[in-house]
């Protein structure tokens, strides 16, 4: 009898379908957030073969802080339309302007942590029952703790020491009135895993990913994009630098790399040679040493 064994992206591809799946199964009303990032774009390829060749069952959510790069907005639309996929866009702008939340002042202002209002009232309204989300493990140390399928309370609220057993992959989705669930089929790949995988399936992708010049300045370390919603203090200078982006959020909180990886292939060699870790430019985890984990709780993805 002959063998069958899958490769490594192959089983990890498997496994995010098995739970895509599971979550059109068990829920009524899912959502999937997409940001226009990598890995929300490797979910909805996933999501895309999980369901071929009908349609992806999913409405699709972007929680828009208003800071985001042009260039991942142009892609989102582009994407999106060409998956046919209908699109709902909760939006921090709004949730300020109907005193939902209250904007920071400053040079190292931000809209990051504003995002989790914009998600929860997001799901509310639109009474979805389970959200599904690009996070990985490797990312970070309070993402490391999810499951696939993470319970949230009435408030949208992640109680990491009350989560349910998933034992050989099998997932309790059972929730009461006003609860709901965030689902994380990409939980157990890595940044390097994202890339091949997007190489193998030919993947695409917005620019910003890739090597190009761009005027910068370097604040505390980090590069820097310029950009009307990124002010910059006197004595940050600014100049063209060859960059490109390992992770993509909110221009004021999102750091460049050195760069000169304009392909696929570069990509990865650069990301198997690197030391610092893939979130190590974003600047809102370095708020406090519990900041993810804090924003978690709160009800952030």
């Amino acid at each position: 009898m002959q063998a069958y064994n899958l490769s490594h992206l192959s089983e990890l591809e498997s496994e995010a379908i098995y739970v895509l799946r599971e979550v059109a199964a068990q829920f009524e009303n899912p959502v999937l957030l997409f940001s226009g990032g990598k890995d929300s774009i490797t979910c909805a390829h996933l999501a895309r073969k999980a369901f071929w060749p009908a349609k992806i069952p999913f409405t699709f959510m972007h929680v828009d802080t208003g800071h985001n790069f042009p260039e991942t907005i142009e892609f989102r639309d582009y994407y999106l339309n060409k998956l046919g996929v209908n699109l709902i866009v909760a939006s921090v702008q709004e949730c300020i302007d109907q005193g939902l939340v209250t904007e920071e002042k400053g040079f190292n202002a931000s809209r990051n942590a504003l995002q989790t209002v914009a998600l929860l009232k997001g799901v509310e309204d639109n009474k979805f029952d389970a959200a599904i989300g690009g996070a990985r493990r490797d990312e970070e140390k309070a993402r490391a703790k999810e499951r696939f399928f993470s319970h949230r309370d009435d408030f949208g609220q992640w109680d990491p020491k009350n989560q349910r057993p998933e034992l050989w992959n099998i997932f309790n989705g059972k929730k009461n009135l006003g609860e709901s669930f965030r689902i994380f089929p990409i939980s157990n790949w890595t940044e390097m895993d994202i890339w091949q995988y997007i190489l193998k399936e030919n993947i695409e992708l917005p620019s910003l990913y890739f090597s190009h010049e761009r005027e910068c300045f370097i604040r505390d370390g980090v590069v820097m994009s310029i950009g009307e919603h990124v002010p910059q203090r006197p004595e940050e200078t600014t100049e063209k630098m060859t960059i490109r982006f390992r992770t993509i959020g909110d221009m004021t909180c999102t750091g460049a790399v050195y760069s000169d990886a304009d392909s696929l292939e570069k990509i990865i060699e650069e990301v198997a040679s690197t030391r610092v870790t893939e979130r190590g430019t974003r600047s809102d985890d370095k708020r406090s040493e519990a900041a993810m984990e804090d924003r978690k709780k709160q009800g952030y993805f």
